[in-house]
């Protein structure tokens, strides 16, 4: 009997030494990787961008479990057990509901665009800040006098025509829209790719594999090992281990580096959305095609707008590639970027349509003059307690000085 003891106690110290063992060089491999010591606690913040983690906080829930299929915007989100969202609203975004027809108690502002519009609208549920409407009630009175509400329709990895499409849908419910935009659109303008500015993100074949069957397998493989990945990072010990966090890295990388075998079929996401292969091959000519699509749905916005009587702004978001000194910390945070030429190429863009009389605004020099962290991501701004948050504060304050001064707007004593 003791023998066995000591054979037991033996495998069990063996294992725990070289649990130890891996530990200490998955740590090592990192620090060395990063330049300095990080905790696995922040590592696993790298594995999903800051949008697509705080979801699903707290959860084993992947986010692809929030998503929802919508017949004219692409995808939404759930609200539905067990991984909906508590603070999704009636058509599947966040916080309030969208009206049927217009409302009078209330002047009714749509802020659409990607994941950055959302968290400026907010997405977490009450007594967190809606920072847009905040400072457009706190500064201003709105045109017809009664309180400004804005309704988020921003979600993570919407681009043009999302924006463009919600709107229309709501237009004849609206006062006013704005849009704030810039960073998923100009992926589009990367010498990498092939399609036209509309193709859906991934999110779309994530909830339709079909639409995709090549991908079906793919999609659920990558599904299961995606749960895999959510339950060890939600784990209070293995959230702890660098080995882990590599582990999840790996499985990451792995669902991501899957690429679409070429086939005979005749219709596919990339055949409906693909480039002329001698407009992909010419980087100048594939800009001009990708900007006058996106310079198109902005400009659809603002004939419906004129139609409706619903006044318009038009925001490009900052990134961290231009317009700010960042930190030890954002840098890592923020990846690689070599995109900040290519992505200030399209805001001058998409500027031009100033002159014809569209209210543009540029807000690439929003955090020139801030030396703290604001970016935890490669687009997404830090948040700090009770989901108030510096960064989306100072673009929803520009932002409303902005509107104030193009509606023509009374500011408030």
């Amino acid at each position: 009997m003791k023998q066995r003891l000591l054979a037991f106690a033996t495998v069990v110290i063996g294992l725990a030494l070289g649990a130890l063992l891996v530990e200490a060089a998955a740590t090592a491999w990192i620090t060395a990787e990063d330049g300095r010591y990080t905790p696995a606690s922040q590592l696993f913040e790298r594995t999903q961008n800051t949008f697509v983690r705080d979801i699903t906080r707290a959860t084993s829930c992947r986010y692809v479990d929030s998503l929802y299929p919508h017949p004219y915007v692409a995808f939404v989100h759930n609200g539905n057990p067990p991984c909906g969202i508590p603070n999704v609203n009636n058509i599947g975004l966040f916080n309030d509901d969208f009206p049927a027809i217009k409302r009078t108690d209330r002047y009714v502002v749509l802020l659409t665009g990607g994941s950055v519009a959302a968290n400026v609208g907010q997405t977490n549920p009450p007594p967190a800040p809606h920072f847009r409407e905040d400072e457009l009630n706190r500064r201003f009175e709105s045109p017809n006098g009664k309180p400004f509400l804005v309704l988020n329709g921003g979600d993570g990895a919407w681009k043009q025509p999302q924006q463009f499409i919600l709107f229309s849908l709501y237009a004849s419910t609206l006062d006013a829209v704005v849009t704030l935009d810039g960073y998923n659109e100009h992926f589009a303008f990367l010498p990498s790719n092939q399609s036209r500015l509309e193709r859906p993100a991934s999110n779309f074949i994530d909830i339709n594999p079909f639409a995709d069957e090549e991908r079906f397998g793919e999609a659920a493989t990558a599904w299961v090992i995606g749960h895999i990945s959510g339950v060890l990072a939600a784990s209070p010990v293995l959230r702890r281990s660098h080995a882990a966090y590599l582990v999840i890295r790996a499985i990451e990388n792995l669902a991501r580096s899957k690429d679409v075998a070429s086939s005979a079929r005749r219709t596919s996401m990339a055949i409906m959305f693909g480039l002329p292969a001698d407009v992909v091959a010419d980087g100048d000519r594939m800009f001009e095609v990708q900007i006058e699509l996106y310079r198109k749905y902005v400009r659809g916005i603002d004939l419906l707008a004129r139609r409706y009587g619903v006044k318009t702004a038009y925001f490009l978001q900052p990134v961290p590639a231009w317009g700010k000194t960042l930190t030890p910390e954002e840098k890592i945070n923020a990846g690689d970027l070599s995109y900040g030429p290519t992505y200030r190429r399209m805001v001058s863009g998409m500027m031009a349509l100033s002159a014809e009389g569209l209210p543009m605004f540029d807000l690439g020099d929003l955090a020139q003059d801030e030396s703290g962290l604001l970016y935890r991501d490669h687009i997404h701004f830090d948040y700090g307690l009770a989901s108030e948050s510096r960064g989306y504060r100072l673009m929803a304050r520009r932002m409303a000085e902005q509107i104030g001064l193009s509606w023509g707007l009374k500011p408030r004593n």
